[in-house]
């Protein structure tokens, strides 16, 4: 049976918490090697996996040609160019997101991976959830009736640990970069549909990095708002309202973590319905869907075209601040 021998760069918290068990959980994949210089960090992944092999840099994991797949959960600043150099190496790659810091470095990753034929993705975990599945499958019904309004907030607060890189500019930390990536792709993956314009932004910044960000798109045929925060209390909600109805996801980015995955269905005569997702993880699913894709030849859920959409939104966010 064929596998996908995946290695990992860099001994990130992340990665040991959730991907590489969702690795060794995941249905023909494997967890082999791991580059770190952090004896210390390094033993933890030891620990999880015995039998991985120990790389003191990235540039000899990528040498292993036992390796055929490489996890990269590195600061943001460096996921383009590592990604890169693990696709010129004849890796396919699972980058963490965002994948780029700006939409237009994602065009040679798209190059790079029409020219090698391997899969390149960002790890965009939630389209392979079921709970998001089932919202676009409600919301293109058109069960709702037209769809009107769009909400999405994801908060957490980490002020108490600034050492984190999420508060470090240098490395490409700020709420957007690390979240804001949900709340804006989920409403993309949803309705298939592209914003047309950005109509407001209101941005706090500490120390360079936004911890507080409000958006305001106009899609073509709805209104969509984004709140993200990383000096808020923990909150994850968002709501798809039409003229008939309107459904409220809960847990929608980090279910088993934050609280259930849930969607409740209401409409407007009443009747209310709740669909549930107990013990499912979209972090598995996401390693088994980059199997499907390389040994099975199915369609990977979430492309490069995807993600450089979702940043393009981000960058207009900036963009649209600075002016």
């Amino acid at each position: 049976m064929e596998f996908l021998r995946w290695g990992v760069l860099g001994a990130s918290k992340f990665a040991i918490e959730h991907l590489t068990p969702a690795i060794q959980l995941a249905r023909n994949n494997s967890f082999k090697a791991l580059a770190s210089s952090s004896k210390e960090k390094a033993a933890a992944f030891v620990q999880l996996e015995p039998e991985i092999e120990i790389y003191r840099s990235y540039e000899e994991l990528l040498a292993d040609d036992r390796i055929n797949a490489v996890y990269i959960p590195l600061p943001n600043t460096m996921h383009v160019d590592w990604t890169i150099r693990a696709i010129k190496s004849g890796k396919h790659v699972l980058c963490e997101k965002p994948i780029a810091m700006r939409a237009k470095e994602i065009d040679e990753l798209i190059k790079l991976r029409n020219t090698t034929g391997l899969l390149v993705a960002e790890a965009y975990m939630i389209v392979h959830h079921p709970q998001w599945i089932k919202a676009k499958e409600i919301v293109q019904s058109g069960v709702l009736g037209d769809l009107i309004q769009v909400d999405a907030v994801f908060s957490y607060n980490n002020e108490a640990d600034l050492q984190n890189i999420r508060n470090n500019s240098n490395m490409g930390g700020g709420g957007l970069p690390d979240i804001g990536v949900y709340t804006l792709g989920s409403v993309r993956f949803v309705t298939d549909q592209e914003p047309a314009a950005i109509r407001h932004v209101d941005i706090k910044y500490e120390n360079g990095v936004d911890v507080w960000a409000l958006a305001a798109f106009d899609f073509p045929k709805f209104k969509f708002t984004s709140i993200t925060s990383m000096r808020m209390a923990p909150r994850q909600e968002v709501t798809f309202q039409g003229t008939d109805g309107f459904i409220k996801l809960t847990a929608p980015f980090n279910p088993l973590v934050y609280d259930k995955a849930e969607i409740i269905k209401r409409m407007n005569d009443g009747t209310e319905e709740v669909f549930s997702y107990p013990g499912v993880s979209q972090y598995v699913n996401q390693i088994e869907a980059c199997s499907d894709a390389v040994l099975n030849e199915k369609t990977y859920p979430c492309s490069l075209e995807f993600s450089q959409g979702t940043q393009a939104m981000i960058d207009s966010i900036f963009d649209f601040s600075s002016t």
